[in-house]
């Protein structure tokens, strides 16, 4: 079996997995001078691309799957698929029948606890307070409505999309006292620290309980820009809302309209909107509208993932699908190609 590394792995990278794998595996690198390690060219995989048994890695460019002709899995070191949908991966594999797994969970407790610092830097209004302390100022008077922070404790949370993400912002939400509701696709699937579970059809009534809401669903063809203005004008007004799964969940304009009228209170986001060019114009990877620049938003560009040993565990999962895929066992992480997760 030939497996080909979508990245410049380094040595002990490449030895970790070919170490996992059945003896005789030909694990292959691109070599070469990079700008970013984790992101190839073309160029740099077409030679081994076109007799790749497998892939594995973060980056794909464009066409080098079409060039795998022989391609039985692509092992993707990310937790969403999205990005495969859109370039459409996903239906080449349904054509020809190759699987896709992904490594969903591993950044889990990592983007959870990422979702509780925001809504406490929301709550709190840390970044005014932090930029008052650097510049030696006194935030005056006491307790003035611009000043004053608010509580988690005995407020109420919505998670929207109670999977490995959301379910671990529950179970944080609930060690600071907060009431927990839940929505998902399927409100059956109940989850230990969710105080009441609805469905997508529930979604406007919960919102309109909810002091804070986090946003955690995959982006789909039923997520793409889901939230919008009837579902901000179901928040309460002093509500905050915490988007820590894909930027293309909410819809900008009216988001932006609540924040600068007053009809929401605050908004962070660890994603902004993604306007890729030939489906919108002009493209560009931050908000039209600068709402990062508002005085009631935080962003954290992309980060909630970027802590110690979640690097490692990208790896060593998508390193299990690969030799899950070789004993012909069940893919624990498998993509299911029509849901696009």
């Amino acid at each position: 079996m030939k497996v080909v590394c979508l990245w410049f792995a380094t040595d002990s990278e490449r030895n970790y997995i070919k170490e996992a794998m059945p003896r005789g595996t030909e694990i292959v690198v691109p070599r070469g001078e990079y700008f970013s390690r984790f992101e190839t060219t073309y160029t740099d995989l077409e030679p081994h691309a076109r007799d790749a048994d497998a892939f594995i890695g973060w980056t794909l460019p464009e066409g080098i799957v079409e060039k795998a002709e022989k391609l039985k899995i692509l092992s993707w070191l990310h937790t969403g698929v999205d990005d495969l949908r859109i370039n459409g991966v996903l239906s080449l594999a349904r054509q020809r029948g190759f699987k896709v797994t992904n490594a969903r969970g591993a950044n889990a407790i990592a983007v959870a606890e990422h979702a509780m610092m925001l809504l406490l830097s929301l709550a709190k209004k840390t970044i005014l307070k932090n930029q008052a302390s650097r510049e030696n100022h006194r935030l005056f008077p006491l307790f003035a409505d611009e000043y004053r922070g608010t509580m988690l404790h005995g407020n109420t949370l919505g998670v929207i999309g109670v999977g490995g993400i959301g379910s671990h912002v529950a179970k944080c939400a609930k060690a600071f006292g907060m009431q927990v509701l839940g929505v998902r696709r399927n409100k059956e699937r109940n989850d230990p620290n969710v105080d009441s579970m609805h469905g997508m059809d529930e979604l406007h009534a919960v919102l309109s309980k909810c002091d804070y809401v986090v946003l955690a669903t995959p982006n789909t063809g039923e997520t793409f820009q889901f939230f919008g203005k009837a579902e901000l004008a179901a928040m309460k007004p002093s509500a905050f809302l915490v988007n820590i799964a894909r930027g293309k969940l909410v819809q900008e304009k009216p988001l932006h309209e609540a924040l600068t009228s007053g009809r929401l209170r605050g908004f962070a986001a660890d994603t902004w909107p993604r306007y890729d060019f030939g489906t919108t114009f002009p493209s560009g990877a931050v908000p039209r509208l600068e709402i990062q620049k508002l005085p009631n938003v935080v962003g954290t560009i992309d980060q909630a993932h970027n802590v110690d040993g979640v690097l490692n565990r990208y790896l060593q999962w998508g390193t299990e699908n690969l030799v899950e895929f070789v004993a012909g066992k069940p893919l624990t992480r498998e993509v299911n190609l029509d849901l696009g997760y």
